[in-house]
């Protein structure tokens, strides 16, 4: 069984999706298990983790109501306002959901790089860690120090570095590549951190080539091993290069020199144990 360790659902009429574009001809309409189901069935991929892409709990609950209703989700990722200690009341009742599986503030559309490390929101780290629950990390090659920091500070946190931490694939020169893979190699080493093989080819050229890819994808390896990889679409946000079908294609051909159980892990095993995925 494959397992699609991140993907989207959303509705924009919902109206809380204040990144998207307005009239955006791939991103800005409604994306439903239908529209996945295809690319699902032609890759083998039977279960997915469906994650937040709004800042707000009424998504969650929206989405907890499509997992509710398709059996391909095997777990949802949510948002709570980590600036309300008040919410933590919300977040435990959420966690009583067998479906909800942890949350994810979008740290990469904060203004403030250290915002993770403010003290006023520190009770929703230990909140997540007292509920048993995950955090998925959303950032950029310059929030790596912060996480490391953030990370270290709670070692019993389940937490999982998403897109790999964005790494500057359209603008690739040394210096670039260099800090995002020391910035990972730190975090392979001295944190807990799993990490998410997906959101790769957006980072990527408009017209991208499977060799400007493979570094990161070597680098991600190497560091973290396939027992702390996971791979994700990132669908409908990885249809702006490709379909479904062509990233998990391209997925593979990038871990085909792979033993057969470190590819298990990746395409299935290590979600599965992360997330804590049933049959």
């Amino acid at each position: 069984m494959f397992i699609d360790a991140h993907q989207h659902f959303w509705n924009p009429a919902r109206g809380d999706y204040g990144w998207m574009p307005d009239n955006d001809p791939i991103l800005s309409r409604p994306y439903l298990p239908a529209d996945i189901a295809s690319g699902m069935k032609s890759t083998g991929v039977s279960k997915t983790i469906v994650v937040q892409a709004a800042p707000s709990v009424e998504e969650t609950h929206y989405l907890l109501g499509i997992a509710d209703a398709s059996a391909a989700v095997a777990g949802v990722v949510g948002w709570i306002n980590f600036e309300d200690p008040q919410q933590h009341a919300v977040l435990k009742l959420l966690a009583k959901h067998p479906l909800f599986v942890g949350v994810r503030p979008m740290i990469q559309d904060i203004p403030d790089d250290t915002w993770m490390l403010k003290p006023e929101v520190q009770w929703a780290y230990e909140a997540i860690i007292e509920l048993d629950l995950t955090f998925d990390c959303l950032g950029f090659p310059r929030h790596l120090p912060h996480f490391h920091t953030l990370l270290t500070r709670y070692p019993q946190m389940r937490c999982v570095l998403n897109h790999c931490m964005k790494p500057h694939i359209q603008h690739h020169n040394a210096d670039n590549f260099n800090t995002w893979s020391s910035g990972m190699s730190r975090l392979a080493e001295e944190t807990n951190a799993f990490c998410k093989l997906s959101g790769l080819v957006t980072e990527s050229p408009v017209l991208y080539t499977e060799q400007q890819i493979k570094p990161y994808t070597d680098h991600v390896i190497s560091a973290f091993g396939a027992n702390r990889i996971m791979w994700g679409s990132d669908w409908p946000v990885s249809r702006l290069r490709c379909e479904y079908e062509h990233w998990f294609d391209l997925a593979t051909r990038l871990t085909n020199h792979l033993e057969s159980a470190e590819k298990k892990a990746i395409f299935s095993q290590t979600a599965r144990v992360f997330y804590r995925v049933e049959d």
